[in-house]
C-alpha cells in the first residue's frame, strides 16, 4: 500500500514538472496558461491573424492583422474588435455591422489562438452582456446637423465647416461610409483636363447616343434640345478634332437617356455642370481621381478613378471615404456613431430646427440646430420596403450597406416632404453570386465580357445597368460569367483583390477556363476568339458594343460568376437645385436640405455607373453651402 501511494505521489510530481517545463509562449502552472498565442482565419480579402495575450488562462490582450481586408469596412473591425476582446475576455463580442466576414474571421482566429494555447475556445464564448446601464440623455447645439456619414454627409460637413459653421453628424452605424464606401468604380465628370490625356476614339459611342435620342426620345423636349446641342458640338469637333471630345451637354444627354427621360432636367444640369469643378474640389482635399476610363451608359470615357502607387486602379469608395473622414476631423466636425436619428424637430412655423436620435445604449440624443441636412442614403437594404415599391424584386440579394433602411425618407415625409420615383429601383448585373459582393462595372469598361451558361456572349456589356441586368436574368440560371485576362489583372488592384478573395476560377487556355466555368469549352473558345477579332476591327456586329479596350488574349484567364442584385434606389425625397427639401405641393420646408441617394429625380429610371459619386460630391457640396447660408 505504501509503495502504491509513493508511486502515485512520484507520478504527480513528474506531471507537475512536465507542465512547468513549457516555454514562454506555452507556459502553464497550476494557475493557468500565460503567454502570446496566434491563430489565423479566412477574411474578406485574405488571411486574418489574431494574437492573444493570456495571463493565467485569461485574455488580457489582443491584436489583429489583415492586410487585404477592405479599407473603411473590414479595417474597422480590425480596429475595434481586438480592444473589445481584450477588455471583456470573451471572443463572443458583437461584430461590426457591414463587416461581418472580417468580424467573424477575427473571432475564428481568436478561437484558433486559444486552441493553440491548449484551451477550449467554448470557455471564452460567454456572451458579453450590457450591464443594463443606459447612458444619460444629452443635448447638443450646433449650427448644422447632418444625418448620415456617407459621401454626401461628409462632403456637406466639410463644406459647411469651411464656411465657419459648427457641424454635428449623426450616423446610425458603427462606422462611416454607408453605401459610398462600397462604391467600386469611380466618378463621372464631363469636360475635365484629365480626359484630354486620352486619345479620342469613341465616335461610334457619340453617334449611337444621338441615334438613340432621335429614335426613342423624339417627344422628350429636354433630350431633343440636348441632342441638338451635342450634334452641333460634335460637328464642330469633327471639323477641328483637337483634344478629347466631351461636354456638359453630352453628359446630361447620357444621364437623361440612361434615366429613360424621367429625370428632373434641372437636377441633371446641376449634376453635370458642377462635375468638373467637383473633381478639382476633391483634389484640393487630397482626393485624386485622374485616371479616366469607359463605363456603362457613357458615350465617351468619362469616369474618373483613383490609382495606387503602382498606377493600378483601386476601388473609389474605400479610397475616398477615409480621406473624407480625415478632412472632417481636421475641420472639427463632430461625428456621433451608433446614433440613430428618428425624428426631425420643427418649430411653430414648420421649419426644421434639429433632430432627435437614439444612442447605442438607448439614451436620447437631441441636436438643436439652425439647419438639418439629410444624407441617410436610400432603402436598398430594407428589402421589405424594396418589395413594397417593386414586388418583382422579392428574393433578390442586395449590395447595400446595412444602414440603407430608408429612415431619412420616412422622417422627412413625417413632416410633409414629398417623394419622387420611389418605384425606380436599380439592380446591378455583376454581383458575385455567392457573397453578394459588388463587382465593379469598371471591368467591363476596361474590356471584360459576359458569358452565359452556354459559353456565349449575350449583350453589349457596357450598356446601361437595367438593360444588361434584364438580359442576364433572361439567361439560363439567371447568371453569367465575367471574363478577364492576365493583362487586365496586372493593371488592376481591384481584380487582384477579387482573386485573393476566392471569387475567380481560372485556366491557362480558353478551354481550361471554360471547363472551370462549367460551360461548353469549344463554344467558349470560339466566343473568345470571335470577340478578339471584333476588338481588332473595333466593330461588334452581334450586339453593337462601341467600347472595346484591348483583346482578352493574355493567359491565364479568369472568370467570376455574377448575377443581378438590388443596388440603388433612384427614388427619394423631392429637392430643388439648392438641395432644399420640397413638400408635396412643391413648396420648400425651411431649414431642411438633402443630398445623395436619399433624394430622387437626379437619375430617373436608371442610374449610370459613376454618377452616384458625382451625385454625392456635387449635391453634398451644394447642401453644405446652402445649409450654411440658411444658418447664417
Amino acid at each position: 500500500m505504501r509503495k502504491r501511494i509513493a508511486a502515485l505521489a512520484l507520478a504527480s510530481v513528474m506531471a507537475l514538472s512536465l507542465i512547468g517545463c513549457g516555454g514562454k509562449s506555452n507556459s502553464a502552472s497550476s494557475a493557468g496558461v500565460s503567454g502570446d498565442f496566434t491563430g489565423t482565419a479566412k477574411g474578406m480579402g485574405g488571411d486574418v491573424t489574431v494574437t492573444l495575450t493570456l495571463t493565467d488562462s485569461k485574455i488580457t490582450g489582443c491584436t489583429a492583422e489583415g492586410v487585404d481586408e477592405t479599407q473603411g469596412i473590414g479595417t474597422l473591425a480590425l480596429d475595434q474588435l481586438p480592444g473589445q476582446i481584450a477588455e471583456t475576455g470573451s471572443i463572443a463580442v458583437d461584430g461590426v455591422t457591414g463587416a461581418t466576414i472580417t468580424s467573424d474571421a477575427i473571432k475564428e482566429a481568436a478561437a484558433a489562438a486559444l486552441t493553440a494555447a491548449g484551451l477550449n475556445p467554448d470557455d471564452f464564448k460567454t456572451a458579453v452582456e450590457n450591464n443594463g446601464e443606459k447612458a444619460e440623455d444629452s443635448t447638443v447645439d450646433a449650427d448644422i446637423v447632418i444625418v448620415g456619414a456617407g459621401g454626401a454627409g461628409m462632403t456637406a460637413a466639410i463644406t459647411a465647416a469651411e464656411e465657419g459653421k459648427s457641424v454635428v453628424i449623426l450616423e446610425s452605424q458603427s462606422m462611416v461610409g454607408g453605401n459610398s464606401v462600397r462604391a467600386t468604380g469611380g466618378m463621372n465628370a464631363g469636360k475635365t483636363v484629365y480626359q484630354d490625356e486620352n486619345e479620342f476614339g469613341e465616335a461610334a459611342g457619340v453617334e449611337k447616343t444621338l441615334k438613340t435620342a432621335a429614335e426613342k426620345y423624339a417627344d422628350n423636349e429636354t433630350i431633343t434640345a440636348l441632342a441638338k446641342t451635342v450634334s452641333e458640338q460634335w460637328a464642330e469637333y469633327q471639323a477641328n478634332p483637337t483634344g478629347y471630345f466631351d461636354s456638359v451637354e453630352l453628359m446630361e444627354l447620357d444621364t437623361m437617356v440612361g434615366g429613360k427621360g424621367i429625370n428632373d432636367p434641372e437636377l441633371v444640369e446641376t449634376l453635370c455642370s458642377n462635375s468638373a469643378d467637383a473633381i478639382d474640389w476633391l483634389d484640393e482635399h487630397g482626393i485624386t481621381l485622374h485616371n479616366v476610363a469607359s463605363f456603362g451608359g457613357a458615350s465617351v470615357k468619362r469616369i474618373h478613378r483613383p490609382v495606387d502607387a503602382d498606377g493600378k486602379t483601386i476601388s473609389v469608395g474605400s479610397y475616398m471615404i477615409p480621406l473624407l473622414q480625415e478632412n472632417c476631423e481636421k475641420a472639427g466636425v463632430q461625428i456621433l456613431l451608433n446614433t440613430t436619428a428618428n425624428e426631425i424637430l420643427t418649430d411653430a412655423n414648420g421649419a426644421a430646427v434639429g433632430v432627435k436620435a437614439t444612442g447605442a445604449s438607448g439614451e436620447t440624443v437631441t441636436v438643436n440646430a439652425k439647419a438639418v441636412v439629410l444624407t441617410t442614403g436610400g432603402f436598398g437594404a430594407n428589402l421589405d420596403m424594396v418589395t413594397e415599391y417593386k414586388p418583382e424584386l422579392k428574393g433578390f440579394m442586395t449590395t447595400n450597406a446595412a444602414g440603407a433602411q430608408g429612415q431619412g425618407i420616412e422622417m422627412a415625409t413625417a413632416i410633409g416632404a414629398g417623394t419622387v420615383d420611389m418605384d425606380q429601383i436599380q439592380i446591378h448585373p455583376t454581383v458575385e453570386a455567392n457573397t453578394a459582393a459588388l463587382i465593379t462595372e469598371g471591368l467591363r469598361g476596361d474590356g471584360a465580357v459576359l458569358i452565359n451558361a452556354e459559353g456565349k456572349r449575350f449583350i453589349d456589356e457596357v450598356g446601361t445597368r437595367d438593360v444588361v441586368s434584364a438580359a442576364e436574368i433572361a439567361q439560363t440560371g439567371s447568371y453569367s460569367w465575367l471574363v478577364v485576362d492576365q493583362a487586365m489583372v496586372d493593371a488592376s488592384s481591384v481584380i487582384q483583390g477579387y482573386i485573393k478573395k476566392g471569387y475567380t476560377v481560372t485556366g491557362e487556355t480558353y478551354e481550361e477556363l471554360g471547363k472551370a466555368m462549367g460551360v461548353d469549352e469549344a463554344a467558349f473558345a470560339e466566343t473568345m476568339n470571335t470577340w478578339n477579332g471584333y476588338v481588332d476591327a473595333k466593330n461588334d456586329p452581334d450586339f453593337g458594343r462601341t467600347s472595346f479596350a484591348n483583346k482578352l488574349d493574355t493567359a491565364p484567364y479568369y472568370a467570376i460568376k455574377v448575377t443581378a442584385g438590388v443596388h440603388h434606389t433612384m427614388g427619394g425625397l423631392t429637392i430643388n437645385t439648392n438641395t432644399e427639401v420640397l413638400k408635396e405641393d412643391g413648396s420648400v420646408i425651411p431649414g431642411l436640405f438633402a443630398a445623395g441617394e436619399v433624394t430622387g429625380g437626379v437619375h430617373g429610371a436608371n442610374r449610370l455607373g459613376g454618377n452616384a459619386v458625382a451625385d454625392f460630391t456635387v449635391f453634398g457640396r451644394i447642401a453644405g453651402k446652402a445649409a450654411s447660408d440658411y444658418a447664417a
